[in-house]
């Protein structure tokens, strides 16, 4: 892809500014709802059966691309825009807080879809990525070693789980690119998925027992995990990537660890120790510029 034009790259960042503020808030509220009387499988039975509701119109009239995306393309849309992804970021947050959430899941997505794009899309891998990559490994060792350096540390489990659903998300992404679909046709395609794939099982498994749940805590998570999250933010990004590319439109996911860890120090009281903030810095810095964020242009001397 041919690099953007100053006015395309500020209507890329516009929309990717947007999404990432709504990806702020669904760590925050799923890090939240963990805290009362919902599950993971709650949450995200919630999310797709909100969404899946909301978009089946708009796939019933745009329709299902199968010819475009194939089946590996239809399976990356379905598991990582889906439930398998949702679950696996939620089970995450289990077992570490929002902020390492926001470092190994919505920092690393930028690096796994250049990684990605380069093999399926042929995106050049420059010498900016492999300086980023470097950053983003060191910012994710450090991130280990805090939470105790050891492989039986309890937050491992959620650092591990947190880089699975990145890797799942970077399908996702490269995988609406390769099939040029719309982001909102692509969200209706993974919400639908899990709709018809999760929530029954869900249903069947759980039965009524949501209904005992708080109703404030069940408007919260529609409204953000099924309404803003996979609706709203799901269409951002797709206009993000259709604007800048794969690499670059979701570079700005990297805003997400200090925006994350900023607001969830009042709503959640999770203050980053010092070597989280040395993490954070050098994971957003790192995916920036892996990603091909725009770079102060080198003087030539005459």
């Amino acid at each position: 892809m041919s690099k953007p034009s100053a006015s395309e790259y500020l209507r890329g960042s516009l929309y990717g500014l947007a999404f990432v503020s709504i990806w702020v808030s669904w760590i925050v509220s799923a890090r939240l709802g963990l805290r009362t009387s919902l599950t993971p499988w709650d949450i995200t039975a919630i999310r797709f059966g909100v969404a899946g509701l909301i978009l089946l119109p708009y796939l019933l009239k745009k329709g299902l691309p199968v010819d475009r995306l194939g089946a590996v393309g239809l399976a990356a849309i379905v598991l990582g825009g889906g439930a398998p992804m949702v679950l696996v970021a939620y089970a995450g947050l289990q077992f570490a807080p929002a902020a390492h959430a926001a470092s190994l899941y919505t920092a690393l997505i930028p690096l796994l879809v250049a990684i990605l794009a380069a093999v399926v899309l042929g995106d050049t891998f420059t010498v900016a990525k492999q300086i980023g990559l470097a950053l983003i490994v060191t910012g994710a060792l450090l991130i280990v070693w805090g939470a105790g350096g050891t492989i039986g540390s309890q937050q491992n489990i959620g650092h591990a789980l947190f880089i699975g659903a990145a890797m799942l998300w970077a399908c996702y992404t490269v995988a609406m690119r390769n099939a040029k679909l719309e982001g909102l046709h692509a969200a209706a395609i993974a919400a639908i998925g899990s709709l018809i794939t999760y929530v029954p099982v869900y249903v069947i498994i759980s039965g009524t027992s949501l209904f005992n749940a708080p109703w404030r805590d069940v408007a919260l998570q529609a409204f953000v995990q099924g309404f803003l999250t996979p609706v709203i933010s799901f269409w951002l990004y797709g206009r993000a990537v259709s604007i800048l590319g794969a690499s670059n439109g979701s570079a700005f996911a990297a805003l997400s660890p200090a925006m994350t860890a900023l607001v969830a120090i009042p709503l959640l009281g999770e203050w980053p120790a010092a070597h989280d903030w040395i993490a954070i810095i050098l994971i957003s810095g790192g995916v920036y510029v892996a990603s091909g964020g725009l770079l102060p242009a080198r003087r030539v001397g005459h």
